[in-house]
């Protein structure tokens, strides 16, 4: 185990034992252990954030490490240590990840004591984050050159994050292929599904939504219910995530072309209808 590890550790301790004594070891123990889960570039920083105003309002712990299914360093984990992650969370410990639902993901977290928050976002905003993203917030990225080389407009750019693109060391797999590995979180009825618009649009209902199912899980609130709206409000700062650009829903209509909206219905068929979007 290296020291920032180690260090986290006895860090994710000391917040087990304040809140065991601000809220009572009871109430921490009753409470559920929280994932708040989503794909990349779909609300992943906009959940943590919500979760990360819990510990004001109740007996649960931001334990401060990295998503679930990233290392320190954020290296991508195996399934051995996503899974040994998962079952180390503690009643009460609030994480954060990109968790595919499939085994041996969803018997753990089916159990009782658990909850599993999904966020889900629009297919063409998450085309067009992912653009962004690559093409000009981070030169590091895969497909930075190109998307400013070998492509020469937005159009193109689109289109190729409709198809994958299969270039040696930029591969990147169709946005229907990514949709498809998290689609089954839809039906599970023990997890909640929260649409990231509804977050940013309609956030007292989507927190109202977070904490029925919080309390059907077992947490227990001492504050009135708009104190507690109140707190999860304020700890939502967008800016705060390092992939920040605009982050407002339906930002694709400044984007797509005709074109664009075409070939997506062609490559994704009923991808928009199935997550609740229309067809724009």
């Amino acid at each position: 185990m290296d020291l920032k590890t180690a260090l986290k550790q006895l860090r994710h301790r000391a917040r087990r034992a304040a809140a065991a004594r601000r809220w009572g070891a009871a109430a921490l123990a009753a409470a559920p252990a929280v994932l708040g889960n989503a794909m990349p570039k779909s609300g992943s920083h906009l959940i943590s954030q919500v979760l990360q105003g819990l510990p004001g309002v109740g007996p649960f712990v931001d334990p401060g490490y990295p998503p679930v299914n990233r290392d320190q360093a954020n290296a991508k984990l195996d399934d051995a240590a996503v899974l040994a992650n998962l079952r180390g969370m503690r009643p009460g410990d609030l994480r954060y990840g990109y968790v595919q639902a499939r085994e041996p993901f969803l018997s753990p977290l089916a159990k009782d004591g658990r909850a599993t928050a999904f966020v889900y976002r629009d297919p063409r905003d998450v085309i067009v984050s992912h653009v962004f993203y690559a093409a000009d917030l981070h030169p590091g990225h895969a497909l930075h050159r190109y998307y400013n080389q070998t492509l020469t407009t937005m159009e193109q750019r689109i289109d190729a994050a409709i198809d994958g693109v299969d270039e040696p060391g930029a591969e990147l797999s169709p946005i229907r292929a990514k949709y498809e590995n998290y689609l089954a979180w839809l039906d599970q009825p023990w997890a909640l599904c929260l649409r990231f618009e509804d977050l940013i649009l309609a956030q007292e209902a989507a927190f109202n939504r977070l904490l029925d199912y919080l309390e059907a899980r077992g947490f227990k609130p001492t504050l009135p219910r708009p104190q507690v709206v109140a707190v999860l409000t304020h700890a939502i700062e967008p800016k705060r995530s390092g992939t920040f650009r605009k982050g407002q829903p339906g930002g694709w209509r400044e984007h797509f072309t005709a074109v664009n909206l075409a070939h997506l219905r062609r490559a994704t068929g009923d991808l928009l209808e199935r997550l609740g979007y229309p067809d724009g």
